[in-house]
């Protein structure tokens, strides 16, 4: 049987209660929200299924527009007044039954008076409302929808729109596993080629100390570092040149003493 039975009053609001059941059969399943016209089958006896939906649902909503109290019957009272009327015998066989009722204020429609209620339908004015505009059909039936997810679990299991935001989540989530992954590749691909042929230290981190495609000889250690060419001529002598690769460098020249043949 239907987990939500939608109620109405004909004269009132009846495209508000259809598209509310439209979009919670949508999104739940036709076979778990009760509307009359489509869910009772064609020769099965009215009265009869009428009352075993609401005694077998777990929430009622009682679609409220501005005309509900004021709709006449066949002999010209208001239909809420007769015991007889069906929008009010759904409703008071949910509220003697504990069954969660949920009013859905429409458009203009103000909370309910308990003073225009009959005397055993009255609890029906305590009950928490929801509130629903054809200006904002698609974001209030959304709350609608997300709420009845939430009071009622069975329905959760079968949120179709729950389960779709969950399979987007999990698809971005792998796309962006993906992109990670690629970016991660083409990083250590790139690293691979400008480090090759290099002589130095290279961490983890990319940090230390590397010298990519040297041409000369090159030292990376921590001590001083000579450069020593020799000159030879007018400017015979050996120049050292050293440094502590802190920026520092020193510089010493020697000159060889060139000696005659008589000594001096």
């Amino acid at each position: 049987m239907p987990d939500v039975f939608v109620n109405y009053r004909t004269g009132d609001e009846e495209s508000a209660a259809t598209m509310i059941a439209r979009e919670l059969a949508r999104r739940f399943g036709s076979d778990r929200i009760f509307f009359a016209s489509n869910s009772i089958e064609l020769g099965h006896r009215f009265p009869v299924e009428l009352v075993r939906a609401v005694e077998e649902c777990q929430a009622l909503l009682a679609v409220i527009g501005p005309r509900w109290a004021e709709v006449r019957g066949v002999d010209g009272r208001p239909a809420l007044e007769a015991e007889q009327d069906w929008t009010r015998r759904e409703i008071q066989t949910a509220l003697d039954r504990g069954i969660l009722v949920i009013p859905v204020l429409v458009g203009k429609a103000t909370r309910i008076d308990r003073a225009t209620l009959p005397d055993n339908l009255r609890e029906l004015a305590d009950c928490q409302y929801r509130r629903f505009d054809h200006r904002n059909a698609e974001s209030d039936l959304t709350a609608l929808g997300d709420a009845l997810a939430r009071l009622l679990p069975e329905m959760g299991t079968v949120d179709r729109d729950a389960r779709a935001a969950q399979e987007r989540a999990e698809a971005k989530s792998r796309k962006k596993s993906a992109q990670d992954t690629e970016h991660t590749r083409m990083r250590t691909r790139d690293v691979e080629q400008r480090v090759r042929g290099g002589i130095g230290n290279l961490n983890g981190d990319l940090s230390g100390t590397f010298v990519n495609e040297p041409q000369g000889p090159v030292n990376t250690g921590r001590g001083p570092q000579y450069n020593a060419p020799r000159f030879q001529g007018d400017n015979t002598g050996v120049q050292f040149t050293a440094g502590d690769n802190s920026g520092t460098a020193h510089q010493r020249f020697e000159r060889e003493c060139q000696h005659s043949d008589d000594g001096r």
